[in-house]
């Protein structure tokens, strides 16, 4: 490997500064560059003025630069083509081509490729026809889950208690617009009752190792109410996880999903994230992305003992080894902290203060989300602006201190759940 390899990392979320923030710690010492990135990174990296879909900008870039290896975080550039484009000028990454990327970019796909590989998920049906989905909706068991089928940055879900609730999510999807051509088709699914866990696996398309269980939270209230968001903390490991589970979830989701894309001509490179539920009649794969979590690789990340790099380079390069991906004994819990209003309207531009404060509270680490540098100031540029996160010899040492330092940060309508990691802490 070159003396610090430069590494450009797409992106300018919470997801991306975690990356890094682990990539400034490698022994390698890499010169990192963020594009866009956000005030987080601006402090470990070259902040680069092109956002993460502008393909044709970060191409020339790169062409120009030759980075070691690109790193690409969000899921809009995977699914737009980014790594075959960079692939085809001759440069290393690491995330799925476009092809692969259609696990998370369709939900229709997604299910074609679970139904054929025999991966256990909810029974659905999908639709291009807004009058066929009305129809099915009217028949369907209450409550239902209408999906659209594409990207819809985490929010193109809608649990529906009500066939009321239901009409009004298929027409807002199909009729109305609401995600643009993402809710053109929709999936209709049933419900599933039981509890979350997210499962994410390093993989160079033949080999595959599972990383530290996490647990997100996805509504925008405690308990589990309002709307759902693009996720409001998350927690590592999550105990529901069990033992037991590691293997089964390896040879009935991770083991045939993969088989299945290679039967269709398509070698999956990157990482592999397993939304799961875990019910009383046995574990469901509620859906795959074709990235790391966000917020859970906040919580996972700081749990990964020693380097980072040499693991997303074997993947690139169809390399991948068990003794690459090691873990530390401690548990970790991000508590993301949101504008008001989110998920809905919020305000940007707020200023942010007491970053410093929270920084230096025990095992405490600040991951900038929607952040922006104005005028030397940090201030808010997003719905989920800030992952406060902690780590602890126990996952309620690590909710506390996480928590500790939530609470020296200010901005104007702050928001964030007081109960992340509840469930387990129930145990």
């Amino acid at each position: 490997m070159n003396s610090h390899p430069l590494i450009l990392i797409v992106g300018g979320g919470g997801r991306e500064h975690a990356l890094a923030w682990k990539l400034a710690q490698d022994s390698a010492q890499p010169r990192l560059v963020c594009a866009p990135g956000n005030a987080g990174t601006a402090e470990i990296a070259t902040n680069l003025d092109l956002a993460a879909t502008d393909c044709e900008g970060l191409v020339a870039w790169a062409i120009e630069h030759r980075p070691h290896l690109v790193v690409i975080g969000p899921e809009a550039p995977l699914c737009a083509g980014l790594t075959d484009r960079l692939q085809a000028e001759g440069l290393r990454v690491f995330g799925p081509n476009k092809a692969a990327a259609q696990i998370e970019g369709s939900k229709v796909f997604s299910k074609d490729v679970m139904l054929k590989a025999g991966v256990p998920t909810a029974k659905s049906a999908s639709f291009t026809e807004v009058g066929e989905a009305l129809i099915y909706a009217r028949g369907a068991q209450l409550p239902l889950v209408v999906k659209a089928d594409g990207l819809a940055a985490g929010k193109g879900v809608v649990i529906c208690e009500t066939l009321t609730a239901a009409e009004s999510a298929i027409e807002e999807m199909m009729v109305r617009g609401a995600f643009g051509s993402s809710g053109a088709q929709v999936v209709i699914e049933e419900f599933l009752e039981g509890e979350e866990a997210s499962i994410l696996a390093l993989t160079d398309g033949e080999h595959l190792v599972m990383l530290a269980s996490a647990q997100d939270h996805k509504r925008v209230f405690d308990g589990d109410q309002g709307p759902n968001t693009g996720g409001m903390g998350a927690y590592s490991p999550a105990p529901v996880v069990s033992d037991e589970l590691w293997p089964v979830v390896r040879k009935t989701v991770f083991e045939p999903t993969l088989r299945e894309l290679r039967n269709r001509g398509i070698i999956y490179r990157g990482v592999l994230y397993a939304g799961l539920m875990l019910t009383a009649r046995g574990m469901r794969v509620l859906e795959f992305n074709c990235r790391f979590g966000d917020p859970e690789i906040q919580a996972i990340l700081p749990r990964w003992d020693g380097d980072l790099l040499p693991a997303l380079d074997a993947c690139a390069d169809g390399e991948l080894r068990d003794e690459l991906v090691r873990w530390k004994d401690e548990a970790c819990a991000c508590v993301v902290m949101v504008a008001g209003g989110y998920p809905g309207s919020y305000a940007c531009g707020d200023t942010i203060s007491g970053l410093s404060a929270a920084a230096q509270q025990q095992s405490a680490v600040v991951f900038h989300a929607g952040t922006l540098l104005k005028d030397r100031e940090v201030v808010t540029n997003g719905g989920r602006v800030l992952g406060v996160t902690a780590m602890g010899a126990s996952l309620r040492d690590a909710v506390s201190r996480a928590y500790g330092a939530a609470e020296k940060i200010s901005f104007a309508n702050a928001h964030y759940r007081k109960d992340i990691a509840w469930r387990a802490l129930l145990l």
